[in-house]
């Protein structure tokens, strides 16, 4: 189950994306936007839904969260942008990366409380 929002995801919605990988959630956020589309199997199927919406290319993200330890991180493979000088699965920016994190926090914050 996919879901995309600008606010952040309810615990119910939580449950409902961890469905497919059990503790692990993949994200794509738009940094400027400031959306998250939760819960593909592949990033870029979040990715399109985002684009779709309106979203450029050079504000999505991709990462994940795990819902367990609540550690999030910035790999995947739509980060591979040399255009945009990312060279890596990782968001290799420091203030993209830090901003990547921050909205996470902010979508999933039910797992912080």
């Amino acid at each position: 189950m996919i879901i995309t929002k600008s606010e952040p995801f309810t615990k119910d919605e939580i449950r409902k994306l961890k469905e497919l990988f059990d503790v692990y959630i993949k994200t794509v956020i738009d940094v400027e936007m400031k959306i998250c589309s939760a819960g593909a199997d592949r990033h870029f199927e979040s990715e399109k839904i985002l684009l779709n919406k309106g979203s450029k290319q050079s504000n999505l993200w991709g990462g994940g969260i795990d819902t367990e330890t609540k550690i999030i991180d910035c790999n995947s493979f739509i980060n591979v942008r040399p255009n945009d000088k990312n060279t890596s699965n990782e968001i290799q920016n420091q203030e993209l990366r830090k901003r990547f994190e921050e909205l996470s926090k902010y979508f999933f914050k039910y797992l912080y409380e």
